[in-house]
């Protein structure tokens, strides 16, 4: 395999970068080589925001698409083809761009720490509507910038800029020469970069595909290669536990595995999503098919976390307390496997087999998912327990689909993570419903046979009981909010309904 440098686009040009460890982080180069210091570091495991930069890529031949992301966790390598903008590229101090200058104006920064993260969250923002002829409401804007932290501002006068920066005269980012750039880029062969591991002093390779076939060909001859989508899980390995990597092949530049379209299932609508789909762009579709999984959208990580993660990532992860498998594994969903040219395809809730553990071979990855849309009638309902209402892991996450037939349960799918040591259907309760009238006394029946389906554990998120608890109460709550008569509404519900927040998208 030839190897070459890493070639991405910033600060004007396209940059070649070589001789550092694979798993340098973009933050890190941009700090200690590159020496463009407005990128901070706060937490470097993706939760504060303090890192927030801009990548773009290519969407067809002249259309640029820029998302927030960030640097902490993400790898150097993963940058190849692709832009990299940072506060450094938003304005300068004789000229702040619309978004800096209303931070200015609105008084939306004291020791400014976070200020540069949140400047480029409010540009994607900024650059996204500005292209549409929008404005966001004020709730979208919290929505957006909810995986930016700031701990002495305060909110307010912040979400008053975000407001702001949209009555200046429009200037949104110069595109041309990025979109010049990166299909300058594209003319390059797939990456095999090589670098020094500075614990084992042996070269690592970040090998990076631009195929479906190269993919699964690199895949038969490198088993034990690890493999990465969007790092927000893997990235903390490395900071976090520094843990070693090896040799790692990146699916982010494999175009087959991002591809998300409609695709009967069994004779039936469907949705085929690729393992290499953002956890944005899948969450998007799901919600616009199906949406009462709107609000499990909104809280699933930050928007930085879903433009760099992918929906197949999760679900490959297998982390019980994920809350993509629940989603699916109520709606049916089949996990779809390559190995070679060999397909094979299984139901998703067959994929696990224990904590961690998966059904995948060697040499097998994961390419898409691919699931049935609901019959007509089909009572749909997610729910997530955490601490925090934004960017926070679940304690419990539920997602019952119930089909209900002249009164009677015909067909009851109730997933839960959280309540064992991998995502699993409620087998007990499921059949406390089937062939019963869908009526309070089998709700409360489905419930107290929870405690047949789960022993859950006690940790720092949730004890056994309140799990248990929580898991019977989503039960009651889902009939309330579908029985025949008097359901009650969301506002009854759902305590962001109450208070009238608009948790509209656009």
């Amino acid at each position: 395999m030839n190897t070459r440098p890493i070639r991405f686009y910033h600060r004007g040009q396209i940059q070649e970068v070589q001789g550092l460890p694979p798993t340098t982080t973009v933050l890190r180069w941009l700090r200690e080589h590159a020496h463009h210091c407005g990128t901070k570091e706060g937490c470097a495991e993706g939760d504060c925001g303090a890192c927030t930069v801009l990548v773009g890529e290519l969407q067809g031949e002249q259309e640029l698409q820029l998302r927030n992301v960030n640097a902490c966790i993400m790898f150097l390598p993963s940058l190849d083809g692709r832009a990299l903008l940072t506060v450094e590229d938003l304005g300068s101090a004789q000229a702040l761009n619309p978004a800096q200058q209303a931070l200015v104006d609105c008084h939306g920064s004291q020791c400014g720490f976070c200020t540069p993260g949140f400047s480029v969250s409010m540009q994607a923002v900024y650059e996204r509507h500005q292209a549409a002829g929008t404005r966001p409401t004020r709730q979208q804007l919290a929505d957006d910038l909810a995986g930016n932290l700031c701990r002495c501002t305060g909110y307010r006068p912040i979400l008053d800029a975000g407001e702001r920066m949209f009555d200046a005269p429009a200037a949104p980012l110069e595109r041309a020469p990025i979109i010049a750039a990166l299909q300058a880029l594209r003319a390059d062969a797939g990456l095999h970069y090589r670098g020094p591991n500075p614990v084992t002093g042996a070269e690592d390779c970040f090998h990076i595909p631009r195929s479906l076939p190269d993919l699964a060909t690199l895949r038969m001859s490198k088993p034990g290669a690890r493999l990465l989508a969007g790092a927000t899980d893997v990235g903390l390995w490395v900071n976090k536990q520094h843990k070693q990597l090896g040799d790692v092949i990146f699916l982010g530049a494999v175009p087959e595995l991002r591809e998300i379209r409609s695709e009967p299932f069994q004779g039936l609508p469907g949705l085929w999503i690729g393992a290499g789909a953002s956890l944005e762009d899948a969450w998007r579709a799901l919600a616009e098919q199906l949406p009462p999984l709107r609000e499990l959208w909104l809280r699933f990580a930050s928007p930085p976390v879903r433009h760099a993660g992918t929906l197949g990532g999760n679900i490959a992860n297998g982390s019980p307390i994920g809350d993509g498998a629940p989603a699916l594994i109520a709606l049916g969903a089949d996990i779809v496997l390559r190995r070679g040219d060999a397909q094979r395809r299984l139901p998703l809730q067959d994929f696990y087999l224990d904590y961690m553990k998966n059904a995948l071979q060697s040499g097998e990855f994961v390419e898409a998912l691919h699931l049935p849309l609901p019959a007509a009638g089909t009572q749909l309902r997610a729910y997530k327990i955490a601490k925090r209402y934004d960017s926070d892991i679940s304690a419990v996450c539920g997602v019952f689909a119930l089909r209900v037939e002249a009164g009677v349960v015909s067909e009851a799918r109730l997933a839960f993570g959280g309540m064992a040591a991998i995502v699993k259907r409620a087998a007990q309760a499921e059949a406390a419903l089937l062939g019963r009238p869908w009526s309070e006394a089998s709700a409360r029946a489905a419930a107290d046979a929870l405690a047949q389906d789960f022993t859950p554990l006690s940790d720092m998120r949730a004890s056994a009981a309140y799990r248990l608890q929580v898991a019977q109460n989503l039960m009651r709550r889902c009939w309330l909010e579908t029985r025949p008569d008097a359901p009650l509404s969301p506002a009854q519900t759902s305590v962001w309904q109450a208070v009238a927040f608009e948790r509209s998208l656009p």
